[in-house]
């Protein structure tokens, strides 16, 4: 049921008509709490800036970790576009800030969100600027299911987090993949001190991720995380953990997964 959508009329008539048959494991609080911010989902200086921030880390991230794989072709690594000719899905792509920097590699972008008014703001944005990238509106669980979709790399950022239903979100992940396929996860770790910076400091202190964005009992940490794709046939690769620091609006990488952390899984079967 995932389906390219190109304007906002055809959107809002997608979205009324199946409002009642996405998958369960959409949470309608979640695209409500975003929707609040979609209009800013391009300003870097807005609520989205600490996704425009982290580009900075998970772009190499994904980058390496395809070459570390030999999913990149030899001749590509050193040029501008060195995933070009490969399939990346980019789960709960929101608007586009990671999906277009994938597509300036070379990769063959496909993002998908379920929330439709964003899905069009991400596919206004990619015209915009002459990147031809495949926005659907629809969830994963879904999207699997149709016939030829694998992809040599599905990108998770910044959204299992948001998820109820973990283990049909990682299965549909998988399913995805071809074999030998990357995962690639940045996400949050179920710890007291996530729940502390991330939402108590992050949310409700300074403000700077909009109130309701996260909700601690959705956190997951790497241990359960890696349980659920080795249940799928994927193998854990590489963790770091990764840190933020709000008064400069930087990412880094640091050996601490207590708060943020990202992840690189290869599927082997």
């Amino acid at each position: 049921m995932a389906l390219r959508v190109k304007n906002r009329h055809v959107i809002q008539c997608l979205h009324k008509y199946f409002s009642t048959s996405l998958n369960a494991n959409v949470d309608q609080q979640e695209i409500n709490n975003f929707k609040k911010y979609s209009d800013e989902w391009w300003n870097e200086y807005g609520p989205t800036k600490g996704l425009h921030s982290l580009n900075k880390l998970r772009i190499p991230f994904i980058r390496d970790g395809l070459i570390n794989e030999s999913s990149v072709n030899t001749t590509d690594i050193n040029t501008s576009t060195p995933l070009k000719g490969l399939y990346v899905l980019d789960v709960g792509c929101g608007g586009g800030i990671l999906s277009e920097c994938l597509s300036r590699l070379g990769a063959n972008v496909t993002g998908i969100d379920a929330n439709p008014d964003i899905i069009g703001l991400a596919q206004k944005h990619a015209e915009k600027n002459s990147l031809n990238i495949n926005y659907c509106f629809g969830t994963i669980e879904n999207h699997h299911q149709e016939k030829g979709v694998l992809y040599d790399a599905v990108v998770a950022s910044e959204i299992i987090e948001h998820v109820s239903e973990k283990e049909e979100f990682i299965k549909s992940c998988a399913n995805c993949l071809k074999p030998c396929g990357s995962l690639f996860v940045t996400t949050i770790n179920k710890t007291f001190l996530a729940n502390i910076l991330a939402v108590c400091v992050a949310e409700n202190l300074l403000q700077v991720v909009p109130k309701g964005t996260h909700q601690h009992e959705k956190f997951i940490s790497p241990t359960k995380l890696q349980r659920l794709l080795e249940d799928n046939d994927i193998q854990t690769k590489l963790i770091h953990g990764m840190a933020y620091n709000v008064f400069t609006n930087r990412w880094y990488w640091t050996s601490d997964t207590s708060v943020n952390y990202a992840l690189h899984g290869v599927k082997y079967k």
